[in-house]
């Protein structure tokens, strides 16, 4: 058994390395022909553009990765089933449950390798992405992040923001204004802003310190307007969006959300969905066995494959739409980013259950 599991983690490990290398480079091309339309604005020439697009690209190996390992071990037991390699397998007393319990060890590399690109690769890369996108095509502002908060250099003045929410509204945000021969003219505190239109925002609960000639004077207004050249599109940079987030700064901000009594639903099923998203590649393996069984005659191999990404493409297509009717609806957050998984193995189960009868 052991030398039957090496062998099939071989084949199954080499098809979905190549069907990664395609699907990876059908959608690098995608994203290309969709950064064309942006290239000349500012700085953002074509090596930015590159930039740009190879940096997306753990973001999609982690989306990619259920569609991937299932079109790879259909085609990797498809193959050794028309070789007559599992027939000669089957028929030197490898049951069923072994094949399973061999799929799943093989699984299990996989399914660590696709946490891993949810936690920890995924989500800086696609940061790292739209803030060098941001800098080649504004380059009169700068950002960086520090423990203190986020950093802003705004024309004549440093900002510092504390949070940065979904909807781009700030909170506690700190305005050093500086004079022409940068002494500190005034700091501004805010508890928060909302972008009002243009380069207009709307500050509130303001403690506003002056500095002159004279002294300090301190005044303190419940609403103030603030021009700055800052946007939403420019600080919706600064995070991405909840499918794009670590599975840890989702619980983070959800637990943010609670404490001031707002709603968590969208973020909730992101955060669950990082967590479950991986067990997907298992539940993926064993929807492949059963393609193993089938004859020539049946469809081949090409016809296999076609299957292949019709199912996978209907399970992250159909669980994207379950989310978001999880989010409208308010469901459970649990079942709403597990639904398509337990519906697949549900799938998967059935299909395994009348091979075994034939």
């Amino acid at each position: 058994m052991k030398i039957l599991t090496k062998y099939l983690a071989r084949e199954i490990y080499f098809s979905v390395a190549l069907v990664f290398a395609a699907l990876l480079m059908l959608f690098a091309l995608l994203d290309l022909i969709n950064e064309l339309s942006a290239m000349g604005r500012g700085d953002y020439k074509l090596g930015y553009v590159l930039l740009f697009v190879v940096l997306t690209l753990p973001g999609h190996i982690y989306e990619l990765f259920p569609v991937a390992v299932l079109i790879g071990t259909i085609f990797a037991l498809v193959q050794m089933a028309a070789n007559s390699e599992l027939t000669v397998y089957r028929a030197s007393g490898v049951s069923l449950l072994q094949m399973i319990a061999a799929l799943l060890k093989i699984g299990a590399p996989l399914l660590v390798l696709c946490f891993v690109f949810s936690e920890f690769i995924a989500p800086p890369s696609e940061r790292l992405a739209q803030q060098t996108k941001l800098k080649a095509q504004n380059a009169q502002i700068s950002l960086r992040e520090f423990r203190s908060g986020v950093w802003v250099k705004d024309e004549g003045s440093f900002v510092n923001v504390k949070s940065v929410m979904p909807d781009t509204s700030l909170l506690d945000v700190s305005i050093f204004q500086m004079d022409a021969n940068n002494r500190l003219r005034s700091i501004t505190a805010a508890d928060r802003a909302s972008f009002v239109h243009d380069e207009l925002w709307a500050l509130e609960g303001v403690r506003q310190t002056l500095f002159g000639a004279q002294g300090a004077s301190v005044n303190q207004q419940a609403r103030m307007e603030w021009h700055s050249s800052l946007n939403p599109d420019i600080l919706s940079v600064l995070m991405v969006v909840p499918e794009q987030m670590s599975a840890w700064n989702l619980y983070q901000y959800t637990q943010h959300l609670a404490d001031n009594h707002q709603k968590t639903a969208r973020y909730e099923i992101a955060m669950w969905n990082k967590l479950a998203y991986p067990f997907a590649v298992l539940v993926m393996m064993l929807l492949a066995l059963p393609f193993s069984s089938y004859q020539r005659r049946e469809g081949g191999v090409s016809g296999k494959i076609f299957v292949g990404v019709v199912l996978g493409l209907s399970f992250h297509f159909a669980g994207r739409l379950f989310a978001n009717l999880g989010a409208l609806n308010e469901w459970p957050a649990v079942l709403s980013a597990t639904a398509m998984s337990w519906i697949f193995l549900g799938l998967a189960l059935t299909m395994l259950w009348r091979t075994e009868r034939r």
